[in-house]
C-alpha cells in the first residue's frame, strides 16, 4: 500500500514537472516571437512536442527527459547578458506607456506657477515665519509642504551687486540663486524674480528712468528674509470630462496659450471661467454682471449659485472680489479693449460700465486673485480649442488645499483691505 502511494506521488511530481516545463517553453516562444529566428523556434517546438509525448508512467524515460531537456534548451537559447536588467526595463517601458497614455487621455499633472489663483490655488510664493508652518527637519518640510528654507541675515555692511545674480539647479530640479552683498556670497531658493519679490522688492522696476536706479546699501545684521519659499500647488488636470460636456461657468480651467496675445511665460495657463460664449459682461462696483445669451437683463455673477465664484465675493480668507483691469509689471492699471473699466459716454457726458461681448466658441477667464492676474481683461478670450481640461485634485503639498480642487471654504479672516488680504494669504 505504501509503495503504491509513493509511486503515485512520484508520478504526480513527474507530470507536474513536464507540464510546467512545456508551459515555460510556450511562454518563451510567445514573448520572443519577434526576436527568435525561425530555426531556433522550430527546435524549441520539437522539445515541446517531445514533452507532450512523454509518458509519466515510464519512469526511466520521464526522468531522463526531465534531466536533459533543460540543457538542450540552454544550448538552443543561450542566456543573454543583463537579462534581469532587460526584464526590469520591459516592465518600466510598459509602466511609462500606461502612465503617458493616462496623461494624454485622462489626467495630466500641472504645477501652479504664479499667484493669480490665490487663495484657491497657490503658485511659487514666500511664507514668512510667523508660526504659519510647524518647524520640521528640512526633508520633511519639503515632502509635506513643498517648502525650502529662505533665511538671510547680512554678515557685512555693503551694497547689493545686481550683476552678481546667477541661478543654478540644485539636485537637478530645485533652482537656487547666488548673489553678493558687500562682497560676501549668499544663496537663496528660487530664481531671481522670486528672490526680488520676497527679499529685494526694490529691485522690481518701477516706471522710473533707468538712470534713477541706485544701488542699495544693507547694514550688517539686517534680516532680509526669515521663512520658506513654497514651490506651489501641484494638481491633476481632468482631460476627460470636456470630451463629453462643455466647460461651465465657475470651472477652474487649464488651457494652452497658443495664439493668445499674452506674452506667456509658459505654454499653459490656469484661470476661472467667468464668461460663456454669447455673454455680455460688465463690472459695477468691482462686481461682475452677466447678460447671458438670449437674456435681456444683467445679473450679478453671484446670482448663479456657483460656490467657487461666491467665495471670491466673501471678502474673507484672502478673497477680495474682482477688479476691472489687469496690472502691468509696475503695478499700474493696464487697460485694453477687453478690460472692464468704466468708459466715458460722449453723448450722456458720464462714465458708464464698459460692456464686453464674448464671441462664439470663446470664453472669458479671470484669476481669483484679480489684483495679481494677467488674464482675459488684458489679452482677450480663450478659444474652445485651447482648453485642455479642468482642475481636479491637488496632490501636493499637504496643506489645507490638499484634495479636490476648489473645495475649501475661505478662512474666517477679514479681507476688505490690502493689509488684511496679505495677512490672510500668509495663513494658508
Amino acid at each position: 500500500m505504501i509503495d503504491k502511494i509513493i509511486q503515485y506521488l512520484r508520478r504526480r511530481k513527474r507530470t507536474k514537472a513536464i507540464r510546467e516545463f512545456r508551459g515555460h517553453l510556450l511562454h518563451i516562444l510567445h514573448i520572443n516571437d519577434d526576436i527568435l529566428v525561425e530555426s531556433t523556434k522550430e527546435k524549441v517546438r520539437e522539445i515541446i512536442e517531445e514533452a507532450e509525448k512523454i509518458n509519466p508512467d515510464n519512469t526511466e524515460e520521464a526522468d531522463k527527459f526531465i534531466e536533459r531537456a533543460p540543457l538542450r534548451v540552454v544550448k538552443i537559447l543561450p542566456r543573454q547578458p543583463f537579462m534581469t536588467l532587460r526584464e526590469y526595463a520591459d516592465i518600466l517601458a510598459v509602466a511609462f506607456t500606461v502612465a503617458f497614455g493616462a496623461r494624454a487621455l485622462y489626467l495630466q499633472p500641472f504645477k501652479i506657477p504664479t499667484s493669480s489663483m490665490q487663495p484657491t490655488l497657490f503658485g511659487i510664493h514666500y511664507i514668512e515665519d510667523k508660526n504659519t508652518l510647524p518647524h520640521l527637519p528640512q526633508p520633511l518640510h519639503f515632502m509635506l509642504y513643498s517648502t525650502q528654507n529662505a533665511e538671510l541675515t547680512v554678515k557685512r555692511t555693503g551694497y547689493l551687486d545686481n550683476s552678481s545674480f546667477s541661478t543654478d539647479n540644485k539636485y537637478i530640479i530645485f533652482p537656487y540663486t547666488r548673489f553678493t552683498i558687500g562682497g560676501i556670497w549668499y544663496e537663496l531658493p528660487g530664481e531671481q524674480i522670486h528672490i526680488d519679490r520676497y527679499c529685494f522688492p526694490e529691485n522690481i522696476k518701477s516706471e522710473l528712468r533707468e538712470d534713477e536706479f541706485r544701488p542699495r546699501e544693507f547694514k550688517e545684521g539686517t534680516q532680509l528674509c526669515h521663512g520658506w519659499l513654497s514651490l506651489g500647488d501641484h494638481l491633476f488636470v481632468d482631460r476627460y470630462t470636456y470630451h463629453f460636456r462643455e466647460p461651465k461657468r465657475g470651472d477652474i480651467v487649464v488651457f494652452n496659450t497658443e495664439g493668445l496675445q499674452c506674452n506667456a511665460s509658459g505654454y499653459f495657463y490656469i484661470k476661472r471661467l467667468i464668461g460663456m460664449p454669447g455673454d455680455i459682461i460688465k463690472m459695477i462696483n468691482n462686481k461682475v454682471y452677466v447678460k447671458e445669451k438670449g437674456s435681456n437683463k444683467f445679473r450679478p455673477i453671484t446670482d448663479f449659485g456657483i460656490a467657487g465664484i461666491n467665495r471670491i465675493y466673501s471678502y474673507k480668507g484672502g478673497y477680495h472680489g474682482h477688479e476691472p483691469y489687469c496690472k502691468n509689471i509696475f503695478g499700474n492699471p493696464a487697460t485694453s479693449q477687453y478690460s472692464l473699466e468704466k468708459v466715458y459716454d460722449e453723448i450722456d457726458k458720464i462714465e458708464k460700465p464698459k460692456e464686453v461681448y464674448v464671441p462664439r466658441d470663446c470664453y472669458y477667464m479671470m484669476g481669483d486673485n484679480t489684483s495679481s492676474s494677467y488674464d482675459s481683461r488684458g489679452w482677450g478670450f480663450v478659444p474652445r480649442r485651447n482648453i485642455v481640461g479642468k482642475a481636479l485634485f491637488i496632490f501636493w503639498p499637504f496643506t489645507r488645499r490638499w484634495g479636490i480642487a476648489d473645495h475649501e471654504d475661505p478662512l474666517p479672516v477679514d479681507s476688505t483691505t490690502h493689509e488684511s488680504v496679505v495677512k490672510a494669504m500668509q495663513l494658508q
